[in-house]
């Protein structure tokens, strides 16, 4: 006799991060889309400041965070669950809201643990075609069926950097069926600044079957401390809240993100960083016939140099230069780099070697 898992685990194909290291080598890593200025020295602060009490539990409601999420998106506390990042909030209500023989939407090059969160939990992953790497609203309503429970929806989309403008989200919503979840992932919504992206807070109130994830990972700098959010109906925050682990998010990342809402000069300056910096690469991309790069609204930006060959190439040249950006195959973009937005002598640095060719 021998101990034996789920079936269905064994489907599972491990997510693999991107490459952080090149042996020993000094590297420059732009592969995790991280906020290239680092974090809030208010959120370093608060988090050394905590060491002294790392011996006690954290506080497992996360109240004081929760209220200043609430306060600074004007939402209620009680609406609002936090989880050891935007991850833990896709796995646990992927375990409460679906199961064997369930099925789970995601567009095509979406957010890999979409299926991987699916197949945990024995349901079906459904990846649904996109149309010139954005996600296709009618695709994903033709492919709803009486076993679909949930739909994700990464907005602005990672790695391709598209989104869904309000009318495209909207469409999916009043044709999706009430008892279906819509998961509105906007782990990089802080970069956004479109007029027709959506709101939303606005439509998770409106809506008791949407949900919204963010992130403090990303534009905050808190990635390694694990820690996200989520706003929904009264009744899936008690779901999560009966599902998720008594003590998910550690005081450290608790107190650094509290520090982290408050300190708008850096928040800003982050923000004005990566919207000079998507200027310039878009400008200088096009002059460079053999890359392709897809327009983007979050804190990366999608490189297609054509053909596997020519990434490969590319890739090797940028890491033998100290550069680590993201491949793709995972993704199904074989012909494809993710280049993260860095500091400027690193910006400046990559953008010459792009110029020298390949």
């Amino acid at each position: 006799m021998r101990l034996i898992a789920h079936p269905y685990i064994s489907e599972i194909e491990n997510y693999t991060p991107g490459k952080a290291k090149i042996g020993d080598k000094k590297v420059i890593k732009l592969s995790s889309n991280e906020n290239a200025l680092g974090s809030s020295p208010k959120a370093i602060e608060a988090y050394s400041n905590h060491a002294k009490e790392i011996f006690r539990y954290a506080d497992g409601s996360c109240a004081a965070l929760r209220q200043a999420i609430a306060n600074k998106n004007k939402i209620s506390a009680e609406r609002i669950v936090c989880g050891a990042g935007s991850d833990e909030i896709i796995a646990l209500l992927t375990a409460a809201f679906a199961g064997i023989g369930d099925e789970i939407i995601y567009s095509e090059h979406g957010f890999l643990m979409y299926p991987i969160s699916a197949k945990r939990v024995g349901a079906k992953p459904v990846k649904v075609k996109e149309k010139n790497l954005k996600t296709d609203i009618d695709a994903i309503i033709s492919s709803i069926t009486p076993k679909t429970k949930i739909i994700f929806i990464a907005n602005p989309n990672n790695p391709t950097g598209s989104y869904l403008n309000k009318s495209e989200l909207q469409k999916l919503i009043d044709n999706t069926p009430k008892n279906i979840l819509i998961f509105l992932d906007h782990a990089y919504e802080e970069f956004v600044e479109e007029p027709d992206y959506p709101n939303a807070i606005e439509l998770v109130n409106a809506h008791k079957n949407v949900v919204l994830s963010r992130t403090f990972s990303k534009i905050y700098g808190l990635a390694s401390l694990r820690i996200g959010w989520c706003y929904s109906s009264n009744y899936i925050a008690e779901i999560l809240n009966k599902v998720r682990g008594p003590f998910n998010v550690g005081g450290p990342a608790q107190a650094a993100a509290i520090a982290a809402l408050a300190d708008e000069e850096f928040f800003i300056t982050s923000k004005n960083h990566n919207k000079k910096w998507l200027k310039v690469f878009f400008e200088e991309f096009l002059k460079m016939p053999h890359i392709t790069s897809h327009p983007s609204i979050a804190n990366f930006i999608l490189l297609d140099f054509g053909a596997i060959e020519a990434c490969q190439k590319a890739n090797q040249k940028l890491l033998e230069n100290g550069f680590i950006l993201r491949e793709m195959s995972a993704y199904n973009l074989p012909n494809s780099l993710r280049m993260t937005i860095g500091k400027e002598d690193e910006n400046l640095k990559i953008l010459q070697i792009f110029k020298n060719g390949f």
